[in-house]
């Protein structure tokens, strides 16, 4: 891949989070989520690149915008060609009640290099570059918590486990809370959640949990670029989603995947623009005279450069915000 397009899909994502934005704390999901959308969807027209989108919003007859096979790209661009993984507005809850840790995400890698995970179920866990090799998933909770202590030289008592606030995880609370380390829980927007426990100065040592099968090929896109590591094992729930898993290629739906599994070859390049607050960005501000402040994320696997880019925007220079 060209490494401009690292500056390119930072700029998507910065459209669609201050799209998104609009609509923070006013009780309309369906809206942010269709401002996000429609605004990635005309930036992407802009790019270099000829992009086949491998995770989206659903399939066509589902998702009029940003549908997995859609192409993206300038339509007369001869660049480089790629899948791309979106999630316009991870957070659509959060931003419709204003709460924190929405974002707007992009992953992209060479053709063929990202899995295309159906949507449904995913168990996760990840961990920061010292602990890269030597998780398992398959572990019980409380050997993970040792590993992990080890490998960042910390007490059990200090290791913090980020873990998504529902009953599905109560065991998982239960144990971490029994062994002595610490509970970190969020409401929504697991990609967010994972990439921070790969970043040191969170203080987050592991992520683990049951979440989206997308938002978990998103995540280790990301994780691929911080030199962290991931593993992750499909969780259908019938046997219709078993046997889209079946189609994709996996001949055990609930084998485990490794990083590798998920973000093919030696490079990926991941980016996000924070909405609201939260454990990785600083949410979309608006300082008043039109000017609007963003806060987001580009990272390459192939160099391991992590940029944070603080922009100021003039939205009386943005055509394709439409609530204006």
């Amino acid at each position: 891949m060209e490494r401009e397009l690292a500056l390119e899909i930072v700029r998507v994502t910065e459209m669609a989070a201050l799209a998104s934005s609009h609509w923070m704390g006013r009780g309309k999901k369906n809206e942010a989520d269709g401002a996000a959308t429609s605004a990635m969807r005309a930036m992407f027209d802009t790019i270099n690149m000829r992009g086949t989108v491998v995770i989206g919003e659903g399939e066509l007859d589902e998702a009029p915008m940003l549908y997995i096979g859609e192409k993206l790209g300038h339509p007369e661009a001869g660049g480089p060609e790629v899948d791309v993984a979106v999630d316009p507005l991870e957070g659509t809850t959060i931003v419709a009640k204003g709460h924190n840790n929405a974002m707007s995400v992009i992953a992209i890698g060479d053709r063929g290099t990202l899995l295309h995970a159906p949507d449904m179920y995913m168990m996760k866990m990840a961990v920061g570059k010292r602990a890269a090799g030597q998780i398992n998933l398959l572990d019980p909770v409380d050997k993970m918590i040792e590993v992990v202590a080890k490998a960042n030289n910390k007490r059990v008592s200090d290791v913090t486990v980020i873990v998504q606030e529902r009953e599905r995880h109560q065991h998982i609370i239960d144990t971490v809370r029994e062994k002595g380390a610490r509970v970190k829980l969020f409401g929504d927007g697991d990609v967010g959640a994972a990439i921070a426990a790969c970043l040191p100065h969170t203080g987050i040592d592991l992520f683990l949990g049951i979440g989206g099968a997308p938002e978990g090929v998103i995540s280790a896109a990301a994780i691929k670029c911080l030199g962290g590591d991931m593993q992750a094992m499909l969780k259908p729930q019938n046997n219709g989603e078993r046997e889209r898993c079946i189609k994709m290629g996996l001949t055990n739906p609930e084998q485990l995947l490794t990083l590798n599994d998920m973000v093919k070859g030696d490079d990926a390049i991941f980016a996000a623009t924070g909405v609201s607050d939260g454990e990785l960005l600083q949410g979309v501000r608006y300082l008043g005279d039109d000017m609007v402040e963003t806060h987001s994320i580009v990272m390459r696997a192939q160099t391991k450069t992590i940029r944070f880019v603080r922009a100021l925007h003039n939205i009386e220079h943005k055509p394709n915000l439409l609530w204006k």
